[in-house]
């Protein structure tokens, strides 16, 4: 057994459950991160209500991987990943670990409680099936609502999610700079992707017409984000699997 002094220095394996959970997680994550990745490459994000529809009517499936469906089930498992993080680290700053830790739940809940992809789904099944053009023309009004407000990124909607999540995220991987248990590079490309993430929130507030540098912002950020998302949950697993008490 560890001295009381070297309580703050190790990781308790009784949650090696969570550990297990929070890092296929991560895995599953990045996984469903890298589907969506190649889905809006094959099948470009529509911009009207009546562009959505008529890809509803053609394949319902690409219609909603095409309206953020897969991320609905990564904000899921954002859950137990942030919660193993937070178990393993968080003797290293209780303050800012826990104000993390709030923050993604926060976020997870925004963006669980606005994800509009059935709701446009419903509303182009309305659509096709309405039989004046003032109903159409209504219908065609509410889903390019849902559609500003799913796209919107500095305030409200969805996004908000992301940008909560993103500022937990930036806070943790500092506090894993100064733990063992991840290793810093794992820390510095979790700092770098949320970093983006958070960046893009100005960039759509004073230049949202920059097509060119949101693409360029949405693969790097991609492709770090899949990455630490890849090693933390490695890290995890492998925590799972480790003897009872580690040194972090």
């Amino acid at each position: 057994m560890p001295e009381p002094n070297q309580e703050n220095n190790i990781v308790d394996k009784h949650w090696k459950g969570l550990y297990k959970v929070g890092g296929a997680a991560a895995i599953v994550s990045a996984i469903l991160l890298l589907i969506e990745i190649i889905v809006f490459t094959i099948w470009p994000q529509q911009t009207t209500a009546i562009a959505y529809f008529t890809l509803f009517q053609s394949n319902k499936l690409i219609g909603l991987l095409n309206f953020y469906l897969l991320e609905f089930f990564t904000y899921i498992l954002f859950l137990p990943l942030f919660l193993a993080i937070y178990i393993v680290i968080r003797m290293k700053s209780q303050s800012s670990m826990l104000i993390a830790l709030i923050l993604a739940i926060i976020g997870i809940s925004v963006f669980l409680s606005t994800n509009n992809s059935f709701s446009l789904l419903s509303l182009s099944d309305q659509y096709w099936a309405a039989t004046t053009e003032a109903q159409k023309s209504v219908l065609l009004a509410a889903g390019q609502t849902i559609i500003a407000n799913t796209g919107q990124r500095a305030v409200g909607g969805f996004n908000m999610g992301f940008f909560l999540v993103s500022i937990a995220g930036i806070i943790m991987s500092f506090t894993m700079l100064k733990s063992s248990v991840f290793n810093k590079m794992t820390a510095y490309i979790g700092i770098i992707a949320f970093g983006i993430s958070l960046v893009d929130y100005l960039r759509i507030i004073f230049i949202p017409s920059a097509t060119i540098l949101l693409l360029i912002i949405a693969v790097v950020s991609g492709i770090l984000l899949l990455m630490w998302l890849i090693l933390v949950g490695r890290r995890l697993l492998k925590l799972s699997r480790s003897p009872s008490i580690i040194k972090t």
